[in-house]
């Protein structure tokens, strides 16, 4: 706890890291946020809320962000493995959070043209779950 509180830059600073580590780590970019969403709320547990927020906000629109990058993709015969999300649709994106394939889940579901509006809420519901999971780790 005493390196933590030596690299806390404060409460408004922190929360503004949580949401830039959050989206970028739901971006093409290589990164992951949770350490920093676990760091924060070990310093500020007094801000464990508006940090869920941020953190589901930042990630949920970095997710968006690839899906909108895809969607400007021409479209074109669906591959076979894009065949399934575009099968069961929007509600795959509860999976948007898991490492690796989550980043392709909203790529897919871009390239695919699934509703946007759809898309976000399942993406958010799915990152929301999996914050509010590190979330009761962190502060247990």
């Amino acid at each position: 706890m005493e390196v933590l509180t030596w690299l806390d830059p404060g409460p408004d600073t922190g929360l503004g890291a949580v949401f830039v580590a959050s989206f970028l780590a739901a971006t093409l970019l290589p990164g992951g946020s949770e350490l920093v969403f676990a760091g924060f709320l070990q310093l500020h547990p007094e801000l464990a809320w508006p940090a869920l927020a941020l953190a589901t906000l930042g990630n949920t629109l970095g997710g968006m962000t690839t899906y909108a990058m895809a969607r400007a993709i021409p479209h074109g015969a669906t591959p076979p493995r894009a065949a399934w999300i575009e099968r069961h649709g929007a509600p795959v994106l509860i999976l948007a959070w898991a490492p690796v394939v989550g980043d392709a889940l909203c790529a897919a579901a871009g390239w695919l043209r699934l509703p946007p509006v759809a898309c976000a809420a399942w993406m958010a519901l799915g990152k929301l779950l999996r914050y509010a999971v590190i979330q009761a780790a962190a502060l247990s």
